[in-house]
């Protein structure tokens, strides 16, 4: 059975094989191309992944990112679509859905939504109910830097504080569109948000995420 994390995998490539290397992403600075070796550098070198979060190897990332950028655009196409090599911990299909789902469901929105003529997904319930769960347990992390009180809030009324503080602003909204909200999409979310004028303004620019 096809899990959530292959699915969305297929998608992104699908969409970056449509919107071509040049087009713009959500990610800023980003063309497709840069995105698309970005997915590939972080399942296939996770030695030069690690400078995301390791300041020392920040410069490494940056040499293999750009070795990687410098390659076919069809090639990288090709790495996402097949995934990790076997030796990679990414290729073990537990681990596939916990760190890729979100990952790849984000990163084809950056694409898609970044297009002028982008149409909304409607997603499944089982799968809007993953990305909720997902949303709902790193809630917190993402929402560490708002600069006021942050509530996320589905439709049916289940809540997740993202930040504790005041004044609070509520962001009501379908499980996929919380989850680009908080992870730093806010222009591009379709979400409704209550609370003070200028608590809004503040949280709109505020840089949430990862």
């Amino acid at each position: 059975m096809s899990t959530h994390a292959k699915r969305e995998r297929l998608l992104l490539a699908d969409l970056l094989e449509a919107v071509g290397p040049e087009a713009p992403t959500l990610c800023h600075g980003w063309t497709a191309r840069d995105l698309a070796a970005h997915a590939v550098v972080r399942e296939r070198r996770p030695d030069a992944a690690a400078g995301t979060l390791i300041g020392p190897l920040k410069n490494r990332l940056d040499r293999v990112v750009a070795e990687f950028t410098a390659k076919p655009y069809e090639e990288l196409i090709q790495l996402i679509r097949t995934g990790p090599p076997r030796m990679s911990p990414f290729a073990l299909k537990q681990l596939d859905e916990v760190a890729n789902t979100v990952e790849f469901y984000i990163h084809t929105e950056d694409v898609r939504r970044a297009q002028p003529d982008w149409s909304a997904r409607e997603l499944d319930p089982v799968f809007a109910d993953v990305l909720w769960s997902r949303t709902e347990k790193a809630a917190r992390l993402m929402g560490r830097k708002a600069p006021v009180g942050l509530v996320l809030r589905r439709p049916d009324g289940q809540t997740a504080v993202a930040h504790k503080g005041t004044p609070v602003v509520t962001v009501t909204g379908e499980p996929g569109e919380l989850l680009l909200y908080a992870s730093g999409r806010q222009a591009a979310a379709r979400v409704e948000l209550e609370g003070e004028k200028e608590a809004i303004a503040r949280v709109t620019t505020a840089k949430l995420g990862m």
